[in-house]
């Protein structure tokens, strides 16, 4: 398991797969775009939450690696709301004290899109009251096939030897060096599949799943479920007491 991040006050990390909004959009008649749109509205809500829930580290899967197959106005309107959101609650985030950080292949991404990244996560890093990773065209077998890759151009150069990989060599190569693994997975809109979502770091990791879709899933909620999650006996492969 990663170690915990000590830039931030040691607690839960708790990772989110934010599915439904196109779906509500739709049940009401409306542009599927219009869903991602109270999607974000719906993150910003929880992701304010998040300190006062006990919550140190969040992440959220914005855009997977399989998005691109959505039509093109989708797309093109999901970069678009993300890089508005990003420049509109950079002063916001800066006050609340949150560290923002990207995890993904940034390679595809147009260049106004990844200095905005690069920006935002410069003039956050020294923030420690909240960490907030978004997941941005993320996926987990390809961030674990770029590790690889990685690992195996450090031994092509003479710099690590075949016997030295271990699991702790090729965290230390993930998009996700240096934070901890989740304690909790919440997937939300009924879907009970972990979509190539932090397949590594979600070993040992409990997972919850709410047929409420994203834009309903209210911070009441979310507290709920840190309150059953926190009942639960994690053993991490160990017999139960």
């Amino acid at each position: 398991m990663a170690a915990k991040d000590t830039d931030t006050a040691e607690g839960l990390h708790v990772a989110i797969i934010m599915d439904g909004n196109g779906r509500w959009a739709s049940q009401r008649g409306w542009p599927r775009l219009f869903g991602h749109r109270r999607g974000a509205e719906r993150a910003k809500q929880i992701v304010e939450a998040c300190p006062d829930l006990g919550v140190s580290h969040v992440t959220l899967y914005a855009f997977s690696t399989e998005n691109w197959k959505r039509s093109t106005e989708e797309v093109i309107g999901l970069m678009s709301l993300m890089g508005r959101v990003i420049r509109r609650e950079a002063v916001t985030l800066q006050a609340e004290g949150v560290r923002m950080r990207f995890i993904g292949d940034r390679a595809p991404l147009d260049a106004r899109m990844r200095n905005l990244m690069k920006w935002i996560e410069r003039t956050s890093q020294e923030n420690t009251r909240l960490n907030l990773t978004v997941a941005l065209n993320y996926g987990g077998r390809d961030e674990i096939l770029r590790a690889a890759r990685a690992l195996a151009q450090d031994v092509a150069a003479g710099t690590l030897a075949p016997e030295a990989i271990d699991e702790a060599q090729l965290a230390a190569r993930l998009d996700t060096a240096g934070l901890p693994d989740p304690d909790l997975v919440i997937r939300t809109s009924g879907e009970t599949r972990v979509s190539n979502f932090l397949l590594w770091q979600s070993a040992y990791t409990e997972y919850e799943f709410t047929p409420t879709l994203w834009p309903d899933f209210t911070p009441e909620e979310f507290s709920g479920i840190l309150d059953r999650f926190r009942s639960r006996e994690r053993r991490f492969g160990k017999a139960s007491t």
